[in-house]
C-alpha cells in the first residue's frame, strides 16, 4: 500500500495552475504527528503539501514515516534551503523532489516567486553535496511551459537529478476548475518526445517513466487512463485534518468521498468500513480518466506484466527502427 500525506495546505508560493495557496489550513487543525502512529506498513509514502516545510514539526513527522514506510518523499518547493538540509540531516534515508515549472523565467512566472527557480536548485545542489542520494526535481506541464519540457530533462541529467513530471489537472486539492490544456497535439508531442527520449536509454527506470509520459499524453488528448485507477484500494491520501481520502484528483461537482477521519477510528476499521466500499464504487466508476503519479503509479504496480510488455514492445520497435535506419545509410 502507498500513502501521500498532506501535511499542511499552507503555501507561499502563488502558483497559477494550482490555487492550494488561497486556501492554506490553520496549524491548528493540522494533524499532530502521532496521528501518523495509527498508519499501517506502507510501500510508498510521500510527504507533501502545501508545503511540508511550513510545518515546524516536519521532523517528527518525517521521523514517524520513515518507521512506517520503506522509502519515503518529500515535495517541496526548495525556497527553504536550510530547513531541506537539515532534516536531510536529521533523518537520514529520505527523498527529496522540488517542483520545478521549466527554466529560469518560465518556472519563477508560472510559480510567482522571483529567484525560485535558482533557490530550487540551490537546494537540490544541497542535498547532493551532503550525498543525498534520492533527489529530483518534478514538472508540471500545461500550455505555457511544455515547449521546455526536453530542456528540463536535459538539465535533470547533466547534474544527475531524477526528474518526474505531471500535468495540469483540475481538483478539490489544487482548488482548480480552469486547468485546460488549449494544444493538446503540441503537448502530447511534448510527452511523447520525452518518452522515446527516456526509452532510448538502457536504464530500466527511464523506460517506465516514458510508459507514464505516454499517458500523460493519451492524458493530453482526453483519452481514456491505459490502466484501471486502484484510488483508495492501492494507494490513499491522509488531508491535514486526518481524513482518509483516495485520491486528490476528486471534483466535488463530479463527486468527493472520505473513507473517515483517522482522528475517530483506527486506520483498520476505516479501510473496511462501509464507507470505504462507498468510495471505491465511485472510483471504479470516476469519469475523470486522471493520470497522476500518486495513482498512476501504484496502478503501473499492480499491473506490472502487462506495462513491462508494452515497454517492451516499444522499446524493440525502436531498436528495429534505429537498425533500419543504421542499415538504409550503409547502402
Amino acid at each position: 500500500m502507498e500513502a501521500s500525506i498532506i501535511a499542511t495546505y499552507r503555501c507561499r508560493h502563488r502558483c497559477t495552475m494550482c490555487g492550494t495557496w488561497k486556501f492554506p489550513s490553520a496549524p491548528e487543525s493540522e494533524f499532530k504527528p502521532e496521528l501518523l502512529e495509527k498508519l499501517p506498513r506502507l510501500r510508498f509514502a510521500n510527504l507533501t503539501g502545501g508545503e511540508p516545510f511550513l510545518r515546524d514539526d516536519l521532523e517528527e513527522i518525517a521521523a514517524i514515516l520513515k518507521r512506517k514506510a520503506r522509502r519515503v518523499v518529500v515535495s517541496t518547493n526548495g525556497t527553504f534551503t536550510e530547513r531541506v538540509l537539515e532534516l536531510a540531516k536529521k533523518v537520514p534515508g529520505l527523498g527529496f523532489r522540488v517542483s520545478l515549472e521549466g527554466l529560469r523565467e518560465t518556472n519563477d512566472e508560472l510559480r510567482g516567486v522571483p529567484g525560485g527557480f535558482d533557490r530550487g536548485l540551490a537546494t537540490l545542489d544541497g542535498l547532493r553535496r551532503m550525498g543525498v542520494g534520492d533527489i529530483g526535481f518534478g514538472m508540471t506541464v500545461s500550455d505555457r511551459n511544455a515547449g521546455e519540457l526536453g530542456e528540463l530533462y536535459a538539465l535533470a541529467r547533466s547534474r544527475g537529478f531524477e526528474f518526474a513530471t505531471a500535468i495540469v489537472h483540475n481538483s478539490f486539492y489544487f482548488h482548480k476548475t480552469d486547468n485546460v490544456i488549449r494544444d493538446p497535439e503540441r503537448v502530447a508531442g511534448a510527452f511523447e518526445r520525452l518518452a522515446a527520449d527516456m526509452l532510448r536509454t538502457w536504464t530500466v527506470k527511464n523506460w517506465y517513466r516514458a510508459y507514464f509520459n505516454l499517458g500523460l499524453a493519451g492524458y493530453a488528448r482526453g483519452r481514456a487512463r491505459p490502466l484501471p485507477c486502484g484510488a483508495g484500494t492501492d494507494v490513499f491520501f491522509l488531508d491535514p485534518s486526518g481524513e482518509v481520502l483516495p485520491c486528490n484528483g476528486m471534483e466535488e461537482s463530479i463527486w468527493y468521498g472520505s473513507l473517515g477521519n483517522l482522528h475517530e477510528r483506527p486506520f483498520g476499521e476505516i479501510w473496511t468500513s462501509e464507507a470505504a466500499r462507498r468510495v471505491r464504487a465511485k472510483v471504479a466508476a470516476c469519469p475523470k480518466n486522471c493520470w497522476m503519479i500518486g495513482t498512476a503509479g501504484p496502478a503501473m504496480r499492480a499491473g506490472l506484466v502487462p506495462v513491462t510488455g508494452a515497454i517492451l514492445v516499444k522499446k524493440l520497435k525502436m531498436i528495429a527502427r534505429a537498425g533500419g535506419g543504421r542499415r538504409g545509410r550503409r547502402r
